[in-house]
């Protein structure tokens, strides 16, 4: 598990104990969804918390919550694996993701003026992933990629739906992650994402609805693809 780990800063104001449990989750969630923690990567929980810098427990609630999350399972007496990424789970977890992000973007679209700020950013997501492709850079597509479809989430004006959303695309995430070195130039998808922002920008809820799922859809069935050539 070493040098593998994002380490990232507990928030302040928390109190200790359940400050220093977030920032172990947050860490290691980071993590396993940029796969730096591959699946079938395994650990004991006592090699977790020297390398976080904090003592078993917080460590131990942060992996429960993650099992609960289905990303990792475990192990009594022997620590914890990254559980590996499902095709069927994740067909069904697309299939979902899509009904929430079309929502997203309806609502997303009939904002007007409230969604402009999200517009602007998914836009400069979207450039972000041009640039990356253009420069080679895989990981940084994958990471503006990520940007856009957050963004649409947070904005909608719905909290509870984004809510709801966010074990899917945490999800989405970790499959993109594991596949993107091995796809084909994803270049698509900057195209796509420019035909959602000009339906969002139109204030057109329907277009930009099923905007959004043809290109989830393409985006699912090209990374299933690639992780059924992947071995067990």
């Amino acid at each position: 598990m070493e040098s593998k780990l994002r380490v990232l800063p507990a928030a302040p104001s928390a109190p200790v104990r359940e400050s220093l449990a977030q920032a172990a989750y947050a860490a290691l969630k980071a993590s396993i969804l940029e796969n730096l923690l591959p699946p079938g990567h395994e650990a004991v929980e006592q090699a977790i918390a020297e390398q976080l810098g904090m003592s078993r427990t917080p460590v131990h609630e942060a992996l429960l919550r993650l099992q609960h999350e289905g990303l990792v399972r475990v192990l009594p007496r022997r620590g914890v694996r990254v559980l590996p990424i499902d095709p069927t789970d994740l067909g069904e977890t697309y299939e979902v993701l899509i009904a929430l992000e079309g929502a997203a973007a309806a609502l997303l679209a009939r904002r007007g003026a409230a969604g402009a700020a999200a517009l602007a950013a998914m836009a400069a997501a979207t450039t972000a992933m041009a640039q990356a492709l253009a420069a080679g850079d895989r990981p940084g597509w994958a990471a503006a990629d990520d940007r856009f479809h957050r963004t649409l989430l947070a904005g909608c004006g719905n909290a509870k739906l984004a809510r709801l959303a966010q074990t899917a695309a945490d999800q989405a995430q970790r499959a993109r992650s594991a596949s993107v070195a091995l796809r084909a130039e994803p270049t698509a998808s900057v195209a796509e994402h420019q035909a959602i922002l000009a339906a969002l920008g139109a204030g057109q809820a329907e277009p930009a609805r099923a905007a959004v799922a043809a290109h989830r859809q393409r985006a699912s069935r090209d990374i299933l693809r690639v992780l059924a050539t992947l071995p067990g």
